[in-house]
């Protein structure tokens, strides 16, 4: 079994009382990831989940997957804190704009929350981080690709890897892991039957 750690606040508590504590009505990335500490992997790409939610440009999938393909090489490569490059760090976000999207997403975090608990702690942990970062590559080479209306599939797949590191539970995370290789092994069947039906029609 897990050893017992010690009693902490909730994914969505934690980010909130983050956000609360801020002086102004924006935050840097950089204060907010300072006071999430070494949890700050699962609430970096809890971030990068929220554009997919929100009304934003065309191509934002591309963005957003491309900085999770960056995330995911960085857990390959064995960091224990994501480094974000420095003028990343230093873009600032709207406070109340991401207090209303914790709102906004209140019904599932909600119940992800119920259900995550600290668990199979040891496949959140090295050498298991490495499965992570692959995941993580693959979701972001998916989200990143032009698929029509798969922002919000892709990044409530976000919201649920980042819950279940953030939380430490290995069991969602277990989850996150088959599910994404099952939508890989989905795709790429559709994408080979798609390409054979074209070359049988031309």
């Amino acid at each position: 079994m897990d050893p017992a750690e010690p009693h902490e606040e909730k994914t969505v508590a934690l980010l909130r009382a983050a956000l609360m504590a801020a002086s102004g009505e924006r935050i840097s990335v950089e204060e907010l990831l300072d006071s999430l500490k070494r949890r700050a992997f699962g609430f970096v790409l809890l971030l990068l989940a929220i554009p997919n939610f929100i009304p934003v440009p065309l191509g934002i999938g591309g963005i957003m997957g491309v900085l999770v393909i960056g995330l995911g090489l960085e857990m390959l490569i064995g960091l224990e804190h994501p480094w974000i490059p420095g003028f990343l760090r230093r873009r600032t976000m709207s406070r109340e704009g991401l207090l209303r999207f914790l709102d906004r997403i209140a019904p599932f975090s909600g119940r992800l929350e119920r259900i995550c608990k600290p668990r199979l702690q040891r496949l959140t942990r090295r050498p298991f981080t490495f499965v992570s970062g692959a995941i993580m590559l693959l979701i972001g080479i998916l989200l990143a690709l032009p698929i029509p209306f798969t922002n919000y599939v892709f990044g409530g797949m976000l919201i649920a890897f980042a819950f279940a590191l953030v939380e430490r539970d290995g069991v969602l995370l277990t989850m996150v892991w088959v599910t994404t290789v099952a939508i890989v092994i989905a795709s790429a069947t559709f994408s080979h039957a798609l390409a054979g039906f074209f070359r049988d029609l031309f």
